[in-house]
């Protein structure tokens, strides 16, 4: 019996010593190390090819460290696992954004934010790119709406109002572009671009 115990005592041990050396994924990737945490998710899901958390972390931190066709690949992978996941929906969308496929990102970011709660994390992020792709596709009028949106949901990034203005100011929406503006330096006083809107839609207004 008391042998028995030892053999016990000994894997409980085992088992504590390995939950606190494997890394958490997440943790990784919230800090910023996502090489790391690439390397966890992929194992993790050797482990568990079911693990959607585990697919969703992974297509992050490819993401955030540029691996853009390749968090394609794997978040189409995942999502014939679970095509309803927004998440994997969301960060679908932003890759096919950073390769410069606009129609796929716009379409996949409209199935996100049919799908997602009006409260989900990246709704405001959506919207944003919504309004990038728009920019890029000459069509200020729906910038401006998409960025008008990004900025109602989330009001606090300079970037966005800044993003905002141009859109207005491209439309030829002057009076409104400056407002955008101004906000951005309100949050940001040394947002150089945002100074530079400041200026230009100015002189238009004069």
């Amino acid at each position: 019996m008391k042998k028995l115990f030892n053999i016990f005592a000994v894997l409980f041990l085992t088992l504590e010593i390995f939950a606190q050396t494997k890394q958490d994924a997440l943790v990784l990737y919230r800090n910023g190390n996502y090489p790391e945490a690439i390397k966890v998710c992929e194992q993790e899901i050797i482990d568990n090819p079911r693990n959607i958390d585990s697919y969703c972390v992974l297509c992050w931190s490819l993401v955030r460290n540029r691996q853009y066709a390749e968090a394609e690949v794997r978040s189409l992978e995942a999502r014939k696992l679970a095509p309803a996941d927004v998440r994997l929906m969301e960060i679908l969308a932003e890759s096919y954004y950073y390769q410069g496929k606009n129609t796929s990102a716009l379409d996949m970011f409209r199935t996100y934010i049919a799908n997602a709660p009006s409260n989900a994390a990246r709704i405001g992020n959506a919207y944003y790119y919504m309004g990038e792709i728009y920019i890029r596709q000459g069509k200020y009028q729906h910038a401006d709406i998409s960025m008008t949106t990004a900025v109602y949901t989330e009001p606090l990034v300079d970037l966005w109002w800044t993003r905002c203005g141009y859109a207005r100011e491209m439309a030829g929406s002057y009076a409104s572009a400056l407002d955008a503006y101004n906000k951005a330096i309100e949050l940001k006083a040394t947002n150089a671009d945002a100074l530079r809107g400041k200026e230009r839609v100015t002189a238009r207004l004069r």
